[in-house]
This record gives structure tokens, C-alpha cells and sequence, in this order.
């Protein structure tokens, strides 16, 4: 009698530059079990994100990087098949770090329980999710905008870039969007309330675009792309501005290193403050933040768009498209129903 198999995903190279299909191997493993104080989770989501690409490469990170063969990381939203913890029952849907597969046990303490009444389970690895939190603590606490305060988001159709625009109208800013198509940036203005939106690659002036639109400068700009972009947004810094580093997806894929920013000047100038942006450094008061982020959800505040694929199979090319901007919102992939 054959024994069900667990599908996974492997990192079978290191990528150079941008990922490529081959760099990614399907490949199927015996069920995992699960010990004491672990639970054994099907996945039903998996969620794409742009820090995998770090992870996926040998270069200096704060974590670990995946080694050839492993499976690759990932958040996944999962049902309990199996529970050898306390507070966990097969059925109960939960969040944690999955990877790339169709099956984990996975340390009870590395899972929360999710209310699937709430909202879709998927909300879980987007705006209930990491990419929420990071859009919260990145803005709300690091950068701590106040009203009036000009916000400028690069990635600002991203999964942590929608929401970080919709916070900081709520939280009486004028939001200008950063991103590389106009479909995207419609999204931003039409649907989450955005004041303002630049599509960097059509613009031809992205410093003159800054200027039309933040003609006092930016007071607050949450940096997830780096590069030619927040070189330009860096001669707009007013006075006092917080640049929060929350990503550097231009950079990840990059041969040759970029010449860094040449305006530092204006940090000096301006008195700015740039500081680099951990979400897991906020672990401690997630509840508080996935709190106030529920309600704000329940209450038509905050909007999210998601872009999925369905198949674990197509996880890597999911995840280049990302890398390429084809998602509009968080990318996640459906494993199982």
C-alpha cells in the first residue's frame, strides 16, 4: 500500500541576479511527522514575499540562508491535521512558517490560530499578516507621521505598500505612490485614497514629478525599492524627515552593485533620520497592532488586493513575477482548498 507523499519545493541553485524556473525543483519527500509540541499542518496558502529573494542567496542577511536541496521559506496558512500541543485541534486553521510544501510539523509556538469567520484565511499572510504589520510598526512607530505630514511609498502597490497608504491617510497624511504601472497606481488613488501617484517608468523627471506633487518637501518615506527612486525621493527630504528602510527589491537581483545614493548631503542638510526596519524586531506587540489593523478592516477602512496563483507547481515563476512587479498586492499561491 503507497503512502501519500509531501509535494515540496527546493532550492536547487543559488540564483545570480534574478531567480530563474531552473534555480527551483519539485520534488516529493515522505510525510513529515510530528512530535511532541508540534502540529502537523496541511498547507492551504502560501505566501510570496520579496524577502525570500535574500534568503534564497548566500550574501549577508539576518537570517540564515536556505541551503541547496532545503525547502524553500515561506508563510502558509494551513489546516491541523494532526496536534501534539496544547490549544491546537485537528480542523483549526493556522498561521505560520510552512515553506514551500504541502505539508509541515511545525513548532506549536511558531503558530497562531486564525479565525476564519473573521476574514479569508488568506488576510493572514497580507494585511492581518506580516506585510500589515511591517506597513503598521514601519509607519505608526518608526516613522511616527503626524497630520499634514507628507508620506511618499515606493512599491506603493505592493503587499506592504497598500497598506501603509491607507494607514497613513487614516493617520492625516498626504500619500504620494511610487510604482511602475499605471493599472497599479490607479489602484492606489481610485480605490485606497492615495492623493497622489508617479509611475517611475513613464514619468521620463522623476524629480521634477516629486516636485509638482511635494513642493515642501517630503516629511516621511518608506523606502522598499532603493536605487535610482529613493535617490530621487532623498533630494526632497524636508526638514526633520524620517526615511524608514523597509526593503530593497531594486538591489536583490542586481550582478553588479548599484552606485549608492551620492545625496546624502541632504540628510545632513535636512537633519533626516534613515533607520532599517525588522518586522519581527515588533514581535512582542503584534496582538496590539493585528488589532487595531482588524478593526480598521472590519470597519471598510482599510482595503487590500491579492494576487493568486493556484498550485504549489507554479510557486517559482509566481514568486519572478513578483520580483518583476507583476502582482498587484500580496501574492499568494493556492496549495489546497
Amino acid at each position: 500500500m503507497s503512502h501519500p507523499r509531501n509535494r515540496q519545493i527546493t532550492l536547487k541553485s543559488r540564483p545570480t541576479g534574478m531567480p530563474a524556473p531552473e534555480n527551483f525543483e519539485l520534488t516529493s519527500a515522505d510525510m513529515p511527522i510530528a512530535s511532541a509540541g508540534q502540529v502537523l499542518v496541511q498547507t492551504l496558502v502560501l505566501s510570496l514575499d520579496p524577502y525570500m529573494r535574500g534568503r534564497i542567496s548566500d550574501a549577508k542577511n539576518y537570517a540564515a540562508p536556505v541551503a541547496i536541496g532545503e525547502v524553500v521559506v515561506g508563510g502558509t496558512v494551513g489546516r491541523v491535521v494532526e496536534s501534539h500541543a496544547p490549544g491546537f485541534a485537528p480542523g483549526d486553521i493556522v498561521e505560520g512558517p510552512g515553506g514551500w510544501q504541502e505539508f509541515a510539523a511545525i513548532a506549536a509556538s511558531q503558530l497562531r490560530k486564525i479565525d476564519p469567520e473573521l476574514a479569508p484565511p488568506s488576510t493572514a499572510l497580507g494585511v492581518l499578516g506580516m506585510p500589515g504589520l511591517t506597513a503598521y510598526f514601519s509607519l505608526l512607530h518608526v516613522a511616527q507621521p503626524v497630520p499634514g505630514d507628507v508620506v511618499v511609498i515606493s512599491g506603493a502597490a505592493g503587499a506592504v505598500g497598500q497598506i501603509a497608504g491607507q494607514i497613513a491617510k487614516l493617520a492625516g497624511c498626504t500619500v504620494v505612490g511610487i510604482a511602475g504601472d499605471d493599472d497599479k497606481l490607479a489602484y492606489c488613488v481610485n480605490e485606497l485614497g492615495f492623493d497622489h501617484a508617479i509611475n517611475y517608468k513613464t514619468v521620463g523627471d522623476l524629480q521634477a514629478a516629486l516636485t509638482a506633487v511635494c513642493p515642501n518637501g517630503v516629511n516621511v518615506y518608506l523606502d522598499g525599492v532603493g536605487g535610482a527612486i529613493s535617490q530621487a525621493v532623498f533630494n526632497h527630504l524636508s526638514f526633520k524627515a524620517r526615511v524608514v528602510v523597509i526593503g530593497q527589491i531594486s538591489q536583490s537581483n542586481l550582478t553588479e552593485p548599484d552606485m549608492g545614493p551620492r545625496s546624502m548631503r541632504y540628510f545632513l542638510t535636512s537633519r533626516a533620520r534613515m533607520e532599517g526596519f525588522i518586522v519581527g524586531d515588533w514581535a512582542p506587540r503584534n496582538a496590539e497592532a493585528l488589532a487595531r489593523l482588524s478593526a480598521w478592516l472590519k470597519e471598510g477602512k482599510l482595503r487590500y488586493a491579492e494576487h493568486a496563483v493556484d498550485g504549489l507547481e507554479n510557486a517559482p515563476a509566481a514568486f519572478i513575477g513578483m520580483l518583476k512587479g507583476a502582482n498587484l498586492g500580496k501574492t499568494i499561491v493556492n496549495v489546497a482548498r
